[in-house]
């Protein structure tokens, strides 16, 4: 992966989180806390989950100082709504600074699932937008559920916007 295919994914994920979020948004307060036995139970948790990962990611891979929430204390949505931009931001700066060495280089870090372990950036960078797809995708379902027509977030759409936005 290059440092640009890296800024294209990074900035995709954030596009299709946005459009998720704001679906999610347009709903009652319990709907968003209704139990749908699927991924993380509501559609809250579950896009408190994706900001977590992120989250963790971030500081792992950029800047480890960046507060991450404690996966057994996860905030509220609330925070979430007000933080995600922030960070998908510094996101998108690192993406931006990268080089094509930055991306190959490897990232050491603590997991709770595997101790002690390390990946090449770009396999990160990989994992964060792939784990936000997979449960982008099951809010997607979720919203079905309750009857509510989902944003279009598959990357080509992604790829049709940013072709509009240059040719315009």
């Amino acid at each position: 992966m290059t440092a640009r295919e890296a800024r294209t994914h990074i900035r995709y994920s954030g596009w299709a989180s946005r459009k998720v979020l704001a679906a999610a948004l347009a709903l009652s307060p319990e709907d968003l806390a209704k139990p749908m036995s699927v991924s993380h139970g509501s559609i809250a948790k579950t896009l408190t989950h994706i900001y977590f990962a992120d989250a963790i990611w971030y500081s792992r891979i950029a800047d480890s100082s960046y507060p991450v929430p404690s996966h057994n204390a996860l905030p509220p949505l609330e925070f979430v709504i007000e933080e995600w931009p922030r960070l998908q931001a510094k996101w998108e700066a690192w993406s931006d600074a990268a080089s094509d060495d930055d991306v190959a280089r490897q990232v050491p870090f603590k997991s709770r699932f595997v101790g002690n372990a390390g990946l090449p950036a770009w396999q990160i960078v990989m994992h964060v937008v792939n784990h936000a797809t997979l449960h982008r995708g099951q809010i997607v379902g979720m919203l079905r559920q309750l009857g509510v027509t989902p944003p279009a977030t598959d990357i080509v759409f992604y790829y049709y916007e940013q072709a509009a936005d240059t040719a315009s």
